[in-house]
């Protein structure tokens, strides 16, 4: 086997376990947006250990959007990707690209509210990003495994 097949199946490798890192890296961000959403529904304050500001983002007016907290919205993405991750590992290749297309949109999302908290609320929340970076994770995921997949 020459030096080019060995380096193909070890990328073929890497290429069939990117879908489940991507869905390990969305239960980070499930479990994080349901400790927000719990925290907004029992109205107790969330601790902000590292940076403080959590409480000013978490009861903004943007802390909701019609009557429902925003990490709530982030459980059902996370939930999402999370899914079409496994379905991708498991069931077919043709998956991945529909988790692109959340992934992408929940990236639009997060840029939106990193805007918010910089420069609207002027306070930024630590959990908030942590959820940042997990979705640009899972797009960088995605956006390499497309990277991989062309090499």
């Amino acid at each position: 086997m020459s030096s080019s097949e060995v380096l193909q199946l070890e990328r073929k490798s890497l290429t069939a376990k990117i879908p489940l890192i991507a869905a390990v890296v969305a239960l980070i961000g499930i479990a994080d947006s349901v400790y927000l959403t719990i925290h907004h529904y029992t109205a107790e304050p969330v601790p902000c250990s590292i940076i403080s500001g959590c409480e000013m983002v978490l009861t903004s007016q943007y802390a909701e959007m019609f009557g429902i907290p925003t990490a709530a919205y982030g459980i059902a993405a996370y939930l999402t990707a999370f899914v079409l991750a496994i379905l991708t590992a498991f069931v077919s290749r043709s998956w991945w690209n529909l988790f692109g297309a959340v992934v992408t949109l929940m990236t639009g999302f997060t840029a939106y509210f990193l805007y918010l908290q910089a420069y609207v609320i002027e306070a930024f929340c630590q959990f908030c990003l942590i959820s940042a970076a997990t979705t640009l994770t899972l797009f960088i995921i995605f956006i390499g495994s497309k990277i991989l997949r062309t090499k």
